[in-house]
């Protein structure tokens, strides 16, 4: 089947989303966008030109465009602070909605959108596309073989200078909220097991060019006694490590590194003597699907799948709201200097 899409929010983000359309296979032929809305309509002219889209209705008013063009899909890709009036109005006009993360600016107002969603019955999802690479199957593979033991801890390091422009560079928390909920969102889903608690550093360092929360140390603690240790900095020059973090994983059995790009290692013990253990090296897999490691394309095509099949997509607001109480927890950790609990 052919969905038909409205696109919400023309800027910078929204190329990745219509080049994965217009061009991945897994999503060729399956969307028509027939609208794009965007406060300033010179950009939304702008990205219609760009992708061909010559017969989609353009406009700075989402109900009139969806009005206009009575479509099955609504694609959110405004900026944070407007997701949640822009994801009430796509269900209301009985559109599925997949949102670019985060999926609210307040755990409230994500609870609110569950509930509108379900009310609605409709499938309400969020772009959590760094779950969608081949490295994190990779690594929730050998977790769930059993190869490193019982996982008991997840350490991650994010450090990139990155200098963006625009609403990133005034927005409060913008690392937590804008950026670390991917890395979150991984460990969670890497660890296969529910967040309790964290507490959590969050400062913005001298010659930061954002205006608030560029850097943060947490430590989460996971149910059945994993605890995930997160450090990131979005104002960090000098020596990038990968968007996808570096990793290491500890288990009862062994350890396995990975920094975010094809360098991966993984040994166990294999000897019951001596002051270190003797290790062997442990094969990662490959992807269980390896449709499932395209990124921004996996995540969408997994949103129209779960459509087409009935049932809840992966990143289903319902569940992806554990991964934003990771991030407003740690927020509210920050604010307080006290452990806080985690609770949806």
């Amino acid at each position: 089947m052919t969905f038909k899409a409205v696109l919400a929010g023309c800027g910078s983000m929204s190329k990745g989303w219509l080049s994965a359309i217009a061009e991945h296979p897994l999503l060729k032929g399956r969307v028509e966008v027939v609208g794009l809305v965007d406060l300033h309509l010179p950009t939304a002219e702008a990205r219609a030109a760009e992708f061909g889209l010559s017969h989609a209705v353009i406009g700075a008013d989402l109900d009139a465009v969806l009005n206009a063009t009575k479509p099955d899909l609504l694609f959110d890709v405004v900026v944070p602070s407007a997701r949640e009036g822009v994801v009430a109005t796509g269900l209301r006009h009985g559109c599925h909605v997949l949102s670019e993360k985060p999926m609210a600016a307040s755990l409230e107002a994500g609870r609110a959108l569950i509930a509108q969603a379900n009310a609605a019955g409709r499938v309400h999802a969020v772009v959590q596309n760094r779950r969608f690479i081949a490295g994190v199957r990779r690594i929730r593979r050998l977790i769930e073989s059993g190869a490193l033991g019982d996982v008991t801890a997840l350490h991650c390091d994010f450090f990139i200078g990155a200098h963006f422009g625009g609403f990133r560079e005034e927005m409060e928390h913008v690392l937590l909220l804008d950026m670390a909920i991917h890395t979150l969102d991984a460990a969670r889903f890497m660890a296969g097991v529910a967040p309790k608690a964290v507490y959590c550093l969050e400062n913005n360092p001298r010659g930061s060019w954002y205006a608030h929360g560029a850097a943060a140390n947490a430590i989460f603690e996971f149910d059945d006694g994993v605890v995930f240790n997160y450090r990131g900095s979005w104002c960090a020059e000098g020596a990038n490590t990968s968007w996808e973090s570096a990793w290491r994983i500890v288990g009862t059995r062994g350890t396995l590194t990975w920094d975010g790009e094809e360098a991966f290692e993984a040994k166990a013990v294999a000897g019951d003597t001596g002051f270190f253990r003797e290790l062997e090296t442990i094969e990662v897999p490959a992807p269980a699907d390896i449709d499932q490691t395209h990124g921004h394309a996996s995540v969408i095509a997994e949103f129209l799948d779960a459509i087409e099949e009935g049932r809840p997509p992966e990143t289903a607001s319902n569940d992806n709201i554990n991964s934003l109480a990771m991030v407003f927890a740690a927020i509210e950790s920050a604010r307080t200097g006290q452990r806080v609990l985690i609770a949806v």
